[in-house]
């Protein structure tokens, strides 16, 4: 059996260890029962949408239908919710808790649809049996799902960041004709500045400090990106992630 540690430490792949505290059991508890109920609502008022609306509806298919979405619902509310939240539902959110991939990055789809499509295997054989079993003899208190997605829960940072990066697909960047051609760029300096961009918001401040120093400064003059005294290097680095995505295809 493993002691549950009570932080995670992760080795960045720009060398920089962040560490997060692990969320305690009770706060996953009342943050899962909060989504329980939020989804019970949701089938309710499916049932009474589906009884008012369709009222000339056969019996059976009625009922087919409740059940379909009695499956559906709590899949799509944990898989969609965590994607579009970086890791929380609204339980989540409510109690302080995030979902991450091991390696400190935002959960993928990949990771949201198999950590839930797991939940099945936690609740049998009786409530929650085997996924309280996993969590207590776990070093990193994960579920099974968490086990097969590679994801830990972790106690949500309570600073506010002080940049919120805009999403790598929203359009295009305001500052990308500032950033010059990039000729030469390649594919591994796009995914360390992908991975730079994306964690930079949620690090404390002197990781933001050594990370802009150790990545984006000797980037910008390898590739000769402007320095702009009144804008953050890390709205450039965006700038560069979504010129070079949209160039190449990866957006």
């Amino acid at each position: 059996m493993y002691v549950v540690q009570h932080e995670f430490a992760v080795l960045t792949p720009d060398k920089a260890v962040v560490t997060y505290r692990l969320a305690g059991l009770s706060a996953r508890i009342f943050a899962h029962l909060l989504d329980v109920i939020i989804v019970a609502g949701i089938i309710v008022l499916f049932s009474l949408v589906l009884s008012v609306g369709i009222g000339r509806l056969d019996p059976g298919i009625a009922t087919a239908l409740v059940l379909i979405a009695s499956f559906l619902v709590p899949l799509g509310y944990f898989i969609l919710s965590e994607v579009w939240m970086n890791g929380q539902t609204l339980g989540k959110k409510a109690t302080g808790v995030r979902v991450r991939m091991l390696d400190g990055t935002p959960i993928t789809w990949n990771a949201a649809c198999a950590r839930n499509m797991l939940r099945v295997a936690d609740i049998l054989p009786g409530p929650y049996l085997v996924g309280l079993i996993a969590i207590f003899t776990n070093a990193k208190a994960q579920r099974l799902g968490d086990m097969l997605a590679g994801t830990v829960v972790v106690v949500e940072r309570r600073n506010t960041p002080k940049y919120v990066i805009a999403p790598h697909r929203a359009g295009l960047h305001p500052l990308e004709s500032q950033v010059g051609e990039l000729e030469g760029m390649t594919l591994s300096e796009y995914h360390a500045l992908k991975r730079f961009a994306d964690r930079f918001p949620e690090l404390p401040d002197r990781i933001q400090h050594e990370m802009v120093v150790q990545v984006w400064i000797p980037f910008a003059e390898l590739r000769q990106v402007p320095p702009m005294p009144t804008i953050h290097p890390i709205f450039l680095a965006e700038a560069v992630v979504m010129k070079y995505g949209r160039r190449n295809g990866l957006l």
